[in-house]
């Protein structure tokens, strides 16, 4: 397996899949942007385009970097455009039967010497490894949201990851600008193991009448000097997602504290999933 990584192929073109081609580009490596179609591909440079012209409009970055770093990145259509690319980098949706298909053609289509990692912030990595012929490969990235700015990776070794594996993925990272936290291959990682909890505890608050949204997250705010509550953390980073990631740690751990609010499950099924909605526990 080659250690250098010179080119990246990022599966996703959304927020995440999008935040994560800027840094790579940024960092100077080539990056293939992919999703479903090429029409997707190529909006999700777009919004990378968008969010670099209002860096250099509050002069954070100059003209030239911001032709420099669109230069590096090519929308590509689908898993098919990554046949050449030293690091895959799968950001879909936390769906795990989706996952473990989009590793089967990962391990299908990329070249044999390619990293495979996925950034999937409760999936077990061993599970989605054992789906290819290269566990030794497969390695978690968890890129924490906005991209641009959190300047944390989660990286997770699989049972299976090797140690060559994890230094590749742990110098890119450096390369990018972040620091990398290492976690045991268990449901939640380190960050959502402790994050989603809290979330999931604030909805049942509201649930269960005690307190109001904005007085959950005022007195979290005040109380325990986070910079945003947890409900509209919830509705930034989406409650499917947050409910998800509680119906992973639930099935995982096996323990009764981590299922997840009534209060949640019946805002997703209303399809009221925070801010890509304009409607979770606020209303924009």
């Amino acid at each position: 397996m080659s250690k250098e990584i010179k080119k990246i192929g990022v599966l996703g073109a959304g927020q995440m899949g999008g935040g994560i081609a800027q840094v790579s580009a940024q960092a100077g490596y080539e990056v293939i942007l992919a999703d479903i179609s090429l029409e997707v591909a190529t909006q999700g440079k777009s919004k990378i385009e968008a969010h670099l012209k209002k860096q250099v409009e509050k002069q954070k970055n100059t003209e030239n970097d911001l032709k420099k770093i669109l230069s590096h990145i090519t929308p590509g259509l689908g898993i098919e455009s990554f046949n050449d690319v030293d690091l895959a980098i799968e950001a879909i949706a936390e769906i795990p039967t989706l996952k473990f298909e989009t590793f089967k053609k990962l391990d299908e289509v990329c070249k044999s010497s390619a990293i495979l990692a996925s950034n999937t912030s409760s999936i077990s990595i061993t599970e989605i490894a054992a789906k290819t012929k290269r566990p030794e490969q497969v390695v978690g990235m968890h890129f924490m949201n906005p991209v641009p700015v959190m300047k944390l990776i989660e990286g997770i070794k699989g049972i299976q990851t090797s140690d060559e594996t994890f230094a590749a993925i742990r110098s890119v990272s450096d390369k990018m600008g972040k620091t990398v936290v290492v976690s045991k291959d268990f449901p939640g990682f380190i960050v959502n193991r402790i994050l989603m909890p809290m979330i999931n505890e604030a909805a049942t608050v509201v649930h269960e009448g005690i307190a109001s949204v904005e007085d959950i997250d005022t007195a979290m705010k005040l109380g325990t000097n986070q910079p945003m509550g947890p409900l509209a953390l919830a509705d930034f980073i989406g409650l499917d997602t947050c409910l998800a990631i509680m119906n992973v740690l639930h099935e995982g751990l096996g323990d009764t504290k981590y299922r997840p609010s009534p209060l949640l499950k019946q805002y997703v099924a209303a399809g009221w999933l925070g801010k890509k909605t304009g409607r979770g526990f606020y209303q924009s």
